[in-house]
């Protein structure tokens, strides 16, 4: 299982962190993935039902990750939308996000067929997989800090069974933080920060700016921006 201690930044070099994780990825999982009714967090299970009764036709259910545990890429984002994965069942599939960002891995060789933003719509991920830091749409799209923490232990389960990582792209702040604290690394080792990236053990963490409508309408994100990020990606498991 990948033990992570950061090596290097490709942005800036510091001192080398010793914070390893102190219990296996194992030891940390309660389960890979929240069951349909998943009781955890009351808040999200409120408005689950909420939208359940409001459009029963939806998935209105935790969103598993998309894509094979053999990939040697995963992409973490925040949480399900709630017109996006949580209508859809499919993460990034129905929302503006999931436009840039499966055009994105279409251009790089991560994803094959064609994106009509629909579950059925045949697309399928190549060494890729795609997953959330909260599976559960949260209101507003903004979690709890204590549905974060609860929902780490599927984060800790995804990673735990993809053997073959070596690529973990972040979307987003949230998604880097929690993704530091599953691995057992202080803030302070692996600042944060769009196109920086933190060189692990077994696998490379790549930032970046999450691909939301509000942030490439206000050009904190461009697509060339998103695209860099993912060129590197390619790059580097190109170069193996």
């Amino acid at each position: 299982m990948p033990r992570a201690a950061t090596k290097t930044s490709d942005k800036s070099e510091g001192e080398r962190p010793s914070a390893r994780p102190s219990r296996s990825f194992e030891e940390q999982i309660s389960f890979k993935e929240p069951g349909r009714d998943c009781p955890l967090c009351p808040r999200l299970v409120v408005y689950r039902n909420d939208n359940r009764a409001q459009h029963p036709d939806w998935f209105n259910g935790p969103v598993k990750s998309f894509g094979n545990a053999d990939a040697r890429l995963l992409i973490v984002g925040l949480a399900p939308g709630v017109q996006g994965a949580n209508r859809t069942g499919r993460p990034f599939t129905g929302d503006y996000a999931g436009e840039l960002l499966y055009a994105t891995l279409l251009a790089h060789g991560f994803a094959k067929g064609v994106f009509k933003a629909s579950p059925d719509d045949g697309l399928t991920l190549t060494d890729c997989r795609i997953t959330n830091a909260v599976r559960c749409v949260p209101p507003q799209n903004k979690p709890l800090p204590v549905e974060i923490n609860t929902c780490r232990q599927f984060l800790a389960g995804t990673i735990a069974e993809m053997p073959k990582l070596r690529a973990i792209v972040a979307l987003g702040r949230i998604a880097h933080d929690t993704l530091l604290k599953v691995l057992k690394l202080r803030a302070a080792a692996a600042p944060f920060g769009h196109g920086t990236i933190h060189r692990l053990d077994a696998f490379s963490l790549y930032d970046s700016y999450h691909c939301s409508r509000y942030n490439t309408n206000t050009g904190v994100l461009t697509p060339e921006m998103f695209n860099a990020v993912f060129a590197k990606v390619r790059t580097d498991l190109d170069a193996g």
